[in-house]
């Protein structure tokens, strides 16, 4: 059974910065499956963050993130990360790992397994 746990959410100033991980089981074929970072606020929907290739070399971000955050993935420890740098009080939200086998996968639905979140919140 596939199981991606996060880590590293917490409670930060705004600009402060935070490093959020997520180690897939070893029964993930992890370097075959897109990784995504989504977040869900209160009271809104989930939201794609960005995402990493199988191999690192291509990674996607929303809008609103880019230039901010930055994901990555070390393979050889099943894990992917989210740099987030400039915290603002809007990117608090409860962030989610996800693993696709879809290519160009952003939207939740197109992510196979996901896993349990990390509450991150960045106060004023």
């Amino acid at each position: 059974q596939v199981q991606l746990v996060e880590s590293g959410g917490g409670v930060v100033q705004a600009g402060d910065s935070l490093r959020l991980s997520c180690t897939a089981s070893s029964s993930l074929p992890f370097t075959t499956y897109r990784m995504g970072w989504f977040r869900q606020a209160p009271g809104k929907e989930r939201e794609f963050v960005a995402a990493i290739s199988g191999s690192g070399r291509n990674s996607d971000y929303a809008d609103s993130v880019s230039g901010r955050f930055t994901i990555s993935r070390d393979n050889a420890k099943n894990t992917v990360y989210l740099q987030m740098n400039s915290l603002k009080p809007e990117d608090t939200a409860i962030y989610y790992c996800a693993a696709s086998s879809v290519l160009y996968a952003s939207s939740w639905h197109e992510y196979d397994y996901g896993g349990q979140g990390t509450q991150v919140t960045v106060s004023s």
